[in-house]
């Protein structure tokens, strides 16, 4: 792991906060060089709060009932990365879509964890979808985020084949075990400076990633 300053992490949740987890162990176990400064969700039942705080991580909840509320809620989170010097926003199992103007001010410093193999099945309901129209294979993408909807330049995708017996539960159980090992890895990357965001594009070691790097995971 890198020597550097550990990147500072602000990171959004809106459930119970598997991902989060994952991402912080990794900081605490010194596998990656970042920490978690902040943890925020606009749901204050969120499970990942209560996980953050055991922790000892500031955990904040910033309610936003309906879409009229999304800037109040984008301006409190502003306030609140700022104060907790968050250098990298780190959506995890965050439900909501975040706006042009907020993305923009944070433009190649927002990053996502997606569970479909990009750009196939953006959106909701990705396990139930990849089951129906049958397909061999599944898995999650991390991408940057832009305010195209799933659409930001992929950069590390987990594939995991779809078992003849697989159903919503099972595949979803999967594929988030794939996901707690990518989304550490390429958040490392960041804070190792190996991952960089250039001119719209994802760079990883100096070079552009025309194409996502793509991970098998059999279990």
């Amino acid at each position: 792991m890198s020597a550097r300053t550990p990147l500072r992490l602000g990171i959004f949740i809106s459930g119970r906060g598997s991902n989060l987890a994952a991402i912080a162990g990794a900081c605490r176990e010194r596998r990656i060089a970042a920490e978690v400064a902040v943890v925020l969700s606009e749901r204050p039942e969120a499970g990942g709060l209560r996980i953050a705080r055991e922790l000892g991580i500031d955990a904040r909840a910033i309610p936003w009932p309906g879409a009229a509320q999304r800037a109040e809620f984008e301006r409190a989170a502003e306030t609140a990365l700022v104060a907790a010097g968050a250098q990298l926003i780190v959506l995890a199992g965050f439900m909501r879509i975040l706006s042009g103007p907020f993305v923009a001010a944070h433009e190649g410093a927002i990053l996502n964890i997606h569970p479909s193999l990009l750009p196939k099945y953006p959106g909701l309901h990705t396990h139930r979808r990849v089951l129906e129209a049958g397909d061999r294979e599944h898995g999650a993408t991390v991408h940057f985020v832009t305010d195209q909807l799933d659409g930001g330049p992929r950069i590390l995708q987990a594939k995991v084949p779809i078992r003849e017996a697989d159903t919503e539960t099972s595949l979803y159980a999967r594929v988030q075990s794939a996901e707690h090992i990518i989304y550490p890895r390429v958040i490392g990357w960041r804070a190792d400076g190996r991952l960089l965001w250039r001119a719209g594009s994802a760079w990883l070691d100096g070079r552009p990633l025309m194409t996502p790097l793509v991970e098998t995971f059999d279990a």
